[in-house]
């Protein structure tokens, strides 16, 4: 079966309540998420919406940073502007893209998606961006739970694959 691109990976945190952010930053520091962010997306193309791409602290290295926005006139150092998910996917080309947010960009790329490697936080995080709850049409195949420390939740990076 040949598709003109593979399934897009969803990476994705979320909290116990379904927060996955807060005036447009993440509201919680895991410093272990943030390296295995960075392993999962490393020399892939990243698909993103234009306030999640403002929030990042600047162009991540070694990545490619396509945005999804409604304005065409919108243009940043360094972003590939798309006007569509279909057109994000079409730029990145062959190869899995990585789909790292906000809400409505996973909501849009969830029914394309077979894979998503979620970092689960234990707590309920106050936040206004929420992801719904996933719903049964995903198994997990892998979880590494971590423990509460130095005043950080607790957390699990969990791997969840679609189920056939």
């Amino acid at each position: 079966m040949s598709t003109p691109h593979h399934a897009p990976l969803l990476v994705v945190a979320r909290a116990a309540n379904g927060v996955i952010g807060r005036e447009g930053k993440l509201p919680w520091h895991l410093p272990a998420d943030l390296r295995r962010f960075k392993a999962l997306t490393m020399g892939k193309p990243m698909i993103m919406g234009r306030k999640t791409f403002d929030s990042l602290p600047g162009l991540l290295p070694g990545r490619r940073h396509i945005v999804l926005t409604r304005d065409r006139g919108w243009s940043a150092e360094g972003a590939e502007p798309a006007a569509d998910l279909n057109a994000a996917l079409a730029l990145a080309g062959p190869g899995p893209a990585a789909v790292i947010g906000g809400a409505e960009v996973f909501a849009l790329a969830l029914p394309h998606a077979d894979r998503i490697e979620l970092t689960e936080v234990h707590a309920d995080i106050s936040g206004d961006t929420v992801m719904p709850p996933l719903g049964p049409a995903w198994r997990e195949t892998a979880r590494e739970e971590h423990e509460a420390e130095l005043g950080r939740p607790g957390f699990a990076f969990v791997t969840l694959v679609r189920a056939l």
